[in-house]
């Protein structure tokens, strides 16, 4: 019953990243409908359309540090629950745009909102798991990212446009109905020295007559360690060994392409001639995304954060060299399959490691006196290379063709294997001392 209550809530506090897919899974349904002035009553140009989509990731870039300090002081959830007025406020934007500097306000409102969730929500999750389900927990808020960029496939693919970002705009009210009756976590609790409270939340999390004493004196402990001050903190070789994996982990997850192929999904499929819909091929995406996701929740305490990584930079590195041969030379055959197959198998390597796993590493790198600060930054840095190559992807596809583009990607995928197999530690059942010591050592 405990770990049942740690799940429903860990899928609650993740449910956040549901809606910060939904607003990703947006952008490649609306892209035509707006571009082609049938969504709004202005008109927005290709360069617009590329400040749209990647101003959603410069939000959540410039969010990422004030949310690590925000929660420090006022709480997970609080914080977490204030975030749903911003959220409203950005889809408002969206809905009854009067300009296109409207919907530029909109994203970047949205994207920041989002970027805070990926800095909390997992640090809650981690928080308040156990060490036996804390990699599977670790993975909620990859799970619902997919599912909410498959909801924002599936009512783009269905809906009129304005309908869409109403169906959108609701999800952050849900997810404040559904969290308020969460507990705040408990290590923040027994940070900020309210014992009672802690105790309780534990009660709630673990389970009445469940003996969780062993970790709530090694929260006690933590918290009255003699605190550095966070910079001396951060300069400890656990820390910067922590950050330069984690910043790296990020540059990757995005350098392989995801967010380009996620955000211009529908007018990929469009220019390699698949012969489908190009909404539709974008449903099969998302659902290729959520079921990938699922077997990685699966596997990653058996298989491990490493092995995930491992397969997930191959799966990724191939799919992205077929997709190269096939702007290359396959263009004019008959393969318009080829495309759609290639970009729903990197899908499902890129959600099988290198969509959850970085986030779930980033929270258990670090000790708990540097985690908000560190995990704000390596947040940053990953909305950083989002926007880069969000920005950037339509601009090579124009100055170096798709085939040269696909090949970059393909490169740094390979790359990242060798990264993964020499320097990134596995985590799986180690605690977060046993992890601070390894990377101390």
């Amino acid at each position: 019953m405990g770990q049942l209550k740690q799940y429903v809530a860990g899928l609650s506090a993740a449910f956040g990243a549901f809606c910060l897919g939904a607003a990703l899974g947006w952008s490649g349904p609306m892209e035509k409908p707006v571009t082609d002035g049938k969504a709004y009553c202005f008109s927005v140009s290709r360069d617009d359309w590329g400040w749209i989509t990647s101003l959603l990731t410069l939000g959540a870039a410039c969010m990422c540090i004030p949310i690590g300090i925000l929660i420090g002081l006022f709480g997970r959830k609080l914080v977490m629950l204030v975030l749903v007025f911003p959220f409203l406020i950005g889809w408002c934007c969206i809905i009854w745009a009067s300009s296109v500097y409207v919907m530029f306000v909109g994203r970047f409102i949205i994207g920041a909102c989002g970027g805070a969730f990926c800095v909390t929500a997992p640090m809650y999750t981690t928080e308040i798991a156990e060490v036996a389900i804390r990699g599977i927990m670790g993975c909620f808020f990859q799970l619902w990212i997919v599912h909410g960029i498959l909801y924002g496939f599936g009512v783009g693919a269905l809906c009129k446009p304005k309908t869409v970002n109403i169906l959108c705009g609701i999800l952050p009210i849900i997810f404040f109905i559904i969290f308020i009756w969460m507990p705040e976590s408990p290590v923040f609790l027994v940070q900020k020295e309210k014992s009672e409270r802690a105790d309780k939340a534990m009660k709630w999390l673990r389970g009445k007559d469940a003996d969780y004493s062993a970790d709530m004196n090694a929260m006690v402990a933590e918290s009255k360690k003699e605190k550095p001050k966070v910079l001396e903190g951060m300069m400890r070789k656990a820390s910067v060994m922590g950050m330069c994996i984690s910043i790296t982990l990020m540059f990757l997850q995005q350098f392989t392409g995801i967010n380009a192929i996620i955000f211009y999904a529908t007018s990929i499929f469009q220019d390699a001639g698949t012969g489908l819909s190009p909404d539709w091929c974008t449903v099969i995406l998302g659902i290729a995304q959520v079921i990938a996701t699922i077997l990685a929740i699966l596997s990653i305490e058996k298989a491990g954060r490493k092995m995930l990584l491992l397969v997930s930079a191959a799966v990724m590195g191939i799919t992205t060299l077929v997709m190269a041969i096939f702007f290359q030379w396959l263009k004019d055959s008959d393969v318009g399959w080829l495309p759609v197959l290639a970009t729903c198998l990197f899908i499902v390597g890129f959600s099988i490691g290198f969509g959850p796993v970085p986030w779930l590493i980033m929270a258990e790198l670090f000790a708990e006196d540097v985690k908000p600060v560190c995990g704000a930054i390596a947040g940053t840095c990953n909305w950083l290379f989002a926007f880069c190559v969000t920005k950037c992807f339509p601009l090579c596809l124009d100055a170096f063709g798709a085939a040269a583009t696909f090949c970059a990607f393909a490169v740094i995928s390979f790359l990242a294997c060798v990264f993964i197999f020499f320097l990134v530690p596995e985590t799986k059942g180690k605690t977060l001392n046993e992890i601070q010591e390894k990377l101390g050592s």
